[in-house]
């Protein structure tokens, strides 16, 4: 056992002094605190940045004043300028950049308000500011023409009563399930980047290893199923601390934007059940391991790096349609394809706790899931020992998923005298 505990300590120490887990959490860091403060960097770029729109008014006035107070109500970035030349006056200020665009404004046979914009380049953004001042102006125009009270239209425009109570006692209730939606959109990114980063470096280590030869050497002196099993969990622990990292830092960052944590306020963490939570650390804990093992197996089918994201591409792929089922179950939770992807193993951390925080579906359901993937980490760790065990002895340029059948026979081979004493196979 303390030759499984040094190799652990060794696969940990090594790579957490890499100069890529250094520069990657870094850039981690990084992009958390410019995530953070996002609104801070885009209003200093551009949040002072004042839009003159000159205003070509063909309505004699009835459009241009109340446009005016509502737009500056709305937005106070753009400056509306009552102008007096033509079009092809405009055109040529707009070119020469003296103004960012200009409005035609008009009746319509209604008399009702209807405006062109036109901008050197596609403002979508000014211009769905100026479309909604000038709806507000419609809205007061047609008010007035069906002699409505400014009581009659708040009341006109006031939201419909309308409350959902759900039957079953036990189900979630608003507050729990926009905390509960927060926190899947959180596990679906942290199993599908753990699995890319932590997952694919299991299955490089190993190809690493025996194309340097290394592994011969390890093998007379460390089980290849101890080895495995080291090299999961201290990459494992390698993530977890870039993980505990991150957490750290956003923390950190988020003491500094006010705006942004408030906004997370309205999620309402602080509702969410401790259930939702121990299951969304169960579920990110089976699957690691789940395709940790995975990887450690069709790592050792290898003998060069060059090899390894051909072999281990099956794998990604498992973790991309999983992802995209999951996004897709967002929106439909209850679909019958959903339903049933919740229980394939490799798709059930995912979906299965995307499952049960939207919906709340009952908790042997989700045991039921959990106990799935239990059983599957144990029949892939036991097929995953023997594949290993006569994976790392195979040598060759064939990155075939048929080597899994030589790695068995190999497994299954008596050995010699000498590698018994070796070997504690």
């Amino acid at each position: 056992m303390n030759k499984f505990w040094m190799m652990l300590v060794h696969t940990y120490g090594t790579k957490l002094k890499t100069k890529s887990f250094i520069v990657t959490t870094i850039i981690l860091v990084a992009a958390i605190f410019l995530m953070a403060n996002i609104n801070k960097i885009i209003s200093y770029f551009d949040g002072h940045e004042v839009k003159h729109i000159a205003v070509l008014d063909e309505s004699n006035g009835v459009i241009f004043a109340p446009l005016k107070t509502s737009l500056a109500a709305i937005d106070k970035d753009i400056k509306l300028e009552k102008s007096g030349d033509d079009e092809t006056a405009l055109k040529k200020q707009v070119s020469e950049g003296k103004l960012d665009g200009y409005l035609v404004l008009s009746l319509d046979e209604r008399q009702l308000p209807k405006a062109v914009y036109r901008s050197e380049s596609s403002d979508s953004n000014t211009a769905d500011r100026l479309k909604n001042a000038l709806q507000t102006v419609k809205g007061q125009m047609v008010a007035g023409k069906l002699q409505l009270t400014s009581d009659r239209v708040a009341l006109l425009n006031s939201p419909v009563s309308f409350e959902k109570v759900p039957l079953d006692r036990k189900a979630q209730s608003k507050e729990q399930q926009g905390a509960a939606s927060a926190l899947v959109y959180v596990l679906l990114i942290a199993i599908y980047m753990s699995v890319l980063m932590y997952a694919n470096m299991i299955a490089t280590e190993v190809a690493v290893e025996k194309s340097s030869r290394v592994m011969e050497i390890l093998i007379s002196s460390v089980s290849p199923i101890k080895q495995m099993f080291a090299k999961i969990l201290g990459v494992g622990l390698l993530g977890l601390t870039q993980i505990i990292i991150a957490i750290a830092a956003g923390v950190l960052a988020l003491q500094t934007n006010s705006e942004v944590l408030s906004f997370i306020k309205h999620f309402h963490i602080s509702s969410m059940a401790a259930s939702t939570i121990g299951y969304a650390i169960v579920f990110f804990l089976l699957g690691y391991f789940l395709y940790a093992t995975l990887a450690a197996l069709l790592g050792s089918l290898v003998s060069r790096v060059e090899d390894i994201q051909q072999m281990v591409l099956p794998m990604t792929f498992l973790v991309v349609i999983g992802f995209m089922v999951s996004m897709y179950g967002m929106n439909q939770p209850d679909a019958a394809f959903v339903t049933v992807a919740s229980y394939i193993p490799f798709f059930t951390p995912m979906i299965m706790f995307m499952r049960y925080g939207l919906l709340g579906i009952p908790t042997w359901k989700v045991l039921v899931g959990i106990a799935i993937m239990i059983v599957s980490i144990i029949i892939l760790a036991v097929m995953g020992a023997r594949i290993y065990r006569g994976g790392v002895l195979m040598y060759g340029t064939s990155s075939s998923l048929k080597n899994i059948k030589t790695a068995f026979l190999l497994t299954k081979k008596e050995p010699t005298s000498e590698r018994k004493k070796n070997i504690p196979f």
